[in-house]
């Protein structure tokens, strides 16, 4: 391969924590390719199986014109056939209770598992190809499958940084309370389940990342956006004035996304802002459900366990392997479609 490899943003943690927007607005930046979820190229884009198989420009994922170059350009081609293998290998090896193995992997005290180097080869190709369509400075991957996180870092094909990006519970259980028409709702109590395991396994991320990696809080973006993707840019070695104004407006184009949630789809100016809405929206029981399973990581990322408080004022401190600070993430538009099954 010539030339530098591909550099690659890749956003980890659980899901309706922001990623969306934070990867459109980052999208907005010369150079700069915000793609969606990659993860679900195979199953939402090719096969058409899910339910949330149109890219953000609207047009359904193998017709949009930068995905069908992105596709014929891979290395074997594409065919049901090849994309259902990729499903399989997903399955089998991406799934977060994997992560530790493919951390193993990435530092070179195990071997790669069977198919591993396959699956990735062909995400390296669609990297590859969108740095040449739009993403020569960076490719924004809001993925957030810790296991892949991992098992790229142990790419040198690829430059990767991870972006882990955290969401009060409590928020994200009042996000899923409901049924939406491209994800199917789950309990609080549920919900933090996967809450604290993905943010563990995310973390364990962290600790092969070493200066790869940075958490940023949902709630500290939409308090301060324009210092907190300032923060992200400069992480993902990203120079210049970041894309929000101090109010906290961006202005939003046309973006190329794979799967996520259907805010991708929304152009023009729009405004970062915070949203408590679960401390009124959710009922104590509800409340107390959500809280229970995410209390081994409440305070660690500076969350009240009591709702009727404050969030913190000062940023909660970040692992060894994270970088200074805890600036934060999301935004009150958050992030897609989750296949319960492929999340333990």
């Amino acid at each position: 391969m010539s030339g530098p490899p591909p550099r690659v943003l890749y956003l980890t943690g659980w899901m309706r924590s922001g990623s969306t927007l934070l990867g459109n607005v980052l999208g907005e930046l010369p150079g700069v390719r915000h793609i969606g979820e990659l993860h679900f190229l195979w199953r939402n884009g090719v096969l058409g199986v899910g339910t949330n198989s149109s890219c953000g420009c609207g047009q359904r994922v193998t017709e949009c014109p930068l995905w069908a170059k992105t596709l014929a350009a891979l290395p074997a081609g594409l065919d049901e056939s090849t994309a259902r293998r990729m499903l399989a290998l997903q399955h089998a090896l991406l799934r977060t209770r994997h992560t530790r193995n493919r951390i193993a992997e990435a530092r070179g005290t195990r071997p790669a598992a069977p198919g591993l180097t396959e699956l990735l080869d062909r995400s390296v190709a669609v990297y590859r190809t969108l740095t040449e369509l739009g993403g020569e400075r960076l490719v924004v991957d809001g993925s957030k499958c810790p296991a892949e996180a991992a098992a790229l870092l142990g790419r040198d094909d690829l430059d990767v940084r991870v972006l882990h990006i955290v969401r009060d519970p409590r928020a994200t259980a009042l996000s899923y309370r409901g049924a939406k028409e491209y994800i199917d709702p789950m309990s609080p109590a549920r919900s933090s389940g996967y809450w604290t395991a993905f943010n563990l396994a995310s973390e364990l991320v962290g600790t092969t990342a070493a200066d790869r990696y940075l958490r940023i809080r949902h709630e500290d973006l939409c308090a301060d956006p324009r210092r907190v993707v300032t923060e992200v840019m400069r992480f993902a070695g990203l120079s210049g004035p970041p894309p929000v104004d101090t109010d906290g407006r961006v202005e939003l184009g046309v973006n190329h996304t794979v799967t996520g949630n259907p805010d991708r789809m929304r152009r023009g100016t729009t405004r970062i802002a915070t949203d408590h809405r679960w401390r009124t929206a959710l009922s104590g029981r509800d409340v107390a459900a959500a809280t229970a399973p995410a209390l081994p990581l409440l305070g660690r990322y500076g969350y009240p366990f009591l709702p009727g408080r404050a969030a913190a004022a000062v940023p909660p401190p970040n692992p060894p392997a994270s970088r200074a600070g805890a600036p934060a993430a999301g935004a009150p538009l958050t992030d897609g479609p989750v296949q319960a099954g492929d999340t333990r």
